[in-house]
C-alpha cells in the first residue's frame, strides 16, 4: 500500500458547485443565439474547456460562426459567468470539505487543485479557500483538457508527489479518466452510477476520512 502523500481536487462539483452559474451563463449565450440550452445538456459539459463547451453548444443549436466570432461570444459567456461568481460566499463551499482539507493539512497530505477552470484562484478567492492549497494548476496552467491526464500530473509534479503517491477527487467522468490515465486513485464525487471507472464513489465529503485514502 502506497502512503498518500498528495490528494488533487477539481473545482467545480467537488469544492464548490459553480456548474448553476455555468448553465446560466451558456443558456444566455444560446438564447442570444435564438435557441434554448437545457440543464441535461449543461451535464455534457462537465470538465472540458470553454471552447470545447462552446463548439457543444453551437452544434446543438445548429448555429455556425467564425473562429472570431467564437472568440467574441466565449468572451461573452466568461463575463456573465464572472458576474455571477463575483457574489459568490464562503456558503457555497460543499458539505464537509472544509474538515477533509483540515484533516489533510493535520496529517501533513498536500493540496493541490486541477481544474480546467482559468477563474479557480478568483473562486477559492470568494469562497475564502485559497490559502488551503499548495498547487493551483487550472486552465491558465494547461494545455490539453481531460481526459487527458496533463492537469493531474502537474498537479504531482508541484508537489513534489508520484502519481501512485496521488489521490483525485473528481465529479467528472473525463477527470476520473484523467486520473486513472495518469496512474492515480481516482475518488468519484457525485453518483456512483455515473462515475463507474472510479475507485469508490462519496456522495459528499462528510463520509471522507483519512483512513480511507489508504486503500
Amino acid at each position: 500500500m502506497t502512503t498518500v502523500k498528495a490528494c488533487l481536487f477539481d473545482l467545480d462539483g467537488v469544492i464548490v458547485d459553480t456548474a448553476v452559474y455555468h448553465f446560466q451563463a451558456w443558456r444566455r449565450l444560446a438564447n442570444e443565439l435564438g435557441f434554448d440550452f437545457t440543464e441535461h445538456q449543461n451535464e455534457q459539459l462537465k470538465g472540458i474547456s470553454r471552447m470545447e463547451s462552446l463548439e457543444l453548444i453551437l452544434q446543438w443549436g445548429g448555429v455556425s460562426l467564425s473562429e472570431a466570432e467564437k472568440l467574441d461570444w466565449a468572451t461573452k459567456k466568461n463575463q456573465w459567468y464572472l458576474d455571477l461568481v463575483l457574489q459568490m460566499t464562503p456558503n457555497e463551499v460543499l458539505p464537509g470539505v472544509p474538515a477533509f482539507l483540515d484533516a489533510l493539512r493535520a496529517n501533513g497530505i498536500k493540496i493541490a487543485l486541477g481544474s480546467a477552470s482559468k477563474n479557480s484562484k478568483l473562486i477559492l478567492e470568494k469562497i475564502q479557500m485559497l490559502d488551503y492549497f499548495d498547487a493551483i494548476i487550472d486552465g491558465n496552467n494547461i494545455t490539453k483538457g481531460k481526459p487527458d491526464p496533463q492537469v493531474f500530473l502537474m498537479g504531482a509534479e508541484a508537489t513534489h508527489s508520484l502519481p501512485s503517491e496521488c489521490v483525485v477527487f473528481e465529479d467528472a467522468v473525463a477527470g476520473i479518466q484523467a486520473a486513472k490515465a495518469g496512474g492515480m486513485k481516482a475518488i468519484g464525487v457525485g453518483s456512483a452510477e455515473v462515475l463507474t471507472e472510479a475507485d469508490f464513489v462519496i456522495s459528499t465529503f462528510e463520509e471522507m476520512t483519512i483512513e480511507r485514502l489508504n486503500f
